[in-house]
């Protein structure tokens, strides 16, 4: 069951994160400016938001396999479809009807791999299936879809990306086990004063404006980051997603190490080392002589690559520790939805207009300011076990 939410989720990033690999190729083909490539990251992300509300909802009335198996193979189409997109508006539409189908997969799967495990591997299961955002979607995608756009076209990347999606459909539909509704509803039963009741939690608030910094600097730095390294460093293709891979596998590593070590050192503590190491990445990027030198460009986009640490601690391990049990998927969805509105639908369009006017530079420093609101939120957090006393409804 890990395996195949690890595999399902790290196609899943790898297809949403592909257009923005692929944006010096797609740009130069549908002639899109900076704008319009910010919208294309935007687009993904609201419908993104809004879906994953209504479908985790849905999934909780009529099951998770039952909405998760069509989902998954509804994103593979649209990914694929983006390959025939003859222009903006069309490749804006895949872009955003991907985002409705993609949206449901993480709070369902999420939820699949917590009832499924037991809680003695709960927190290491669910830490093996969101590493792979980083591995294959930020580690993997960049390598992989720039090398087949350079030799194949921009089109057979996106087919290449889509690929999978069937197979893992049936996998999924075969071998992974559903926890039966009436104990599914039975866990999960929630009043509507009692929801009203946890966003009294400070933490709630913290994580929320964390993931919105935190979604504000990875898709900044993974929209523009590309456009930045061949555009005005006059890197190829390639290189930028050489150099967006290495980022990725340090994401991968960090991603491992980090949510562990807060075990044992606290979750602010790590978390706040994480912000300030992702405050370094765009400045990196932005250095103009470290294209001289690429292979320490590569170390140094390794070491401060701490994306899906942030995103374990900040959106799943803070809020989940901070409420009571019951309304742990209550309070990844409002980190998640407020990330992503702010950070990933309204950041790449602000990004895109100030890039268009002001240059490619503008969107880095303000993924580095993005990663430093993760750190101020941190200062703000109080320790998980009080800030759970605090939320009790009641």
């Amino acid at each position: 069951m890990v395996a195949i939410m690890f595999a399902t989720w790290g196609l899943i990033f790898l297809d949403r994160m592909s257009v923005l690999y692929l944006a010096p190729y797609i740009a130069r083909d549908l002639h899109l400016d900076d704008a319009q490539v910010g919208m294309l990251a935007g687009a993904t992300a609201v419908s993104w938001a809004v879906s994953a509300l209504l479908f985790g909802a849905i999934s909780d009335r009529v099951g998770r396999k039952a909405v998760l198996v069509p989902m998954v193979v509804l994103f593979s189409v649209l990914s694929a479809g983006s390959a025939f997109a003859q222009d903006f508006r069309q490749l804006l539409c895949l872009r955003a009807l991907l985002g409705l189908a993609e949206g449901p997969c993480w709070a369902v799967m999420m939820a699949l791999v917590e009832e499924n495990s037991s809680a003695r591997h709960r927190g290491r299961n669910i830490g093996i299936v969101v590493s792979a955002a980083a591995v294959i979607g930020l580690a993997v995608a960049p390598v992989l879809t720039t090398q087949i756009a350079a030799h194949l076209g921009w089109r057979d990347a996106f087919l290449v990306a889509a690929g999978p999606g069937a197979l893992l459909a049936i996998l999924i539909g075969l071998f992974v086990a559903e926890v039966p509704r009436e104990r599914r509803a039975a866990a999960h039963r929630a009043g509507a004063l009692d929801l009203v009741r946890l966003l009294r939690s400070r933490n709630l608030w913290a994580s929320a404006i964390g993931a919105a910094g935190f979604m504000s600097w990875l898709f900044l730095v993974n929209t523009f980051g590309p456009l930045y390294i061949t555009a005005v460093q006059h890197q190829s293709g390639t290189t930028a997603g050489l150099l967006m891979g290495a980022a990725g596998l340090g994401s991968f590593v960090l991603g491992l190490v980090a949510p562990a070590l807060s075990d044992r050192v606290g979750r602010r503590p790590m978390l706040a080392i994480c912000a300030a190491l992702s405050v370094i990445l765009p400045i990196a990027m932005l250095t103009h002589f470290l294209y001289h030198l690429l292979w320490l460009l590569a170390i140094v986009l390794f070491c401060t690559q701490a994306g899906q640490a942030i995103s374990a601690i900040c959106i799943v391990l803070v809020p989940t520790e901070s409420v009571p049990r019951q309304y742990a998927a209550t309070a990844i969805g409002f980190a998640t939805l407020c990330g992503e509105l702010i950070g990933g639908f309204l950041a790449p369009l602000v990004g895109g207009g100030v890039a268009q006017q002001y240059g490619l530079a503008v969107p880095l420093w303000i993924a580095a300011a993005g990663a430093g609101v993760v750190l101020i939120a941190t200062l703000a957090m109080r320790s998980p076990g009080a800030a759970q006393e605090a939320a009790m409804p009641g």
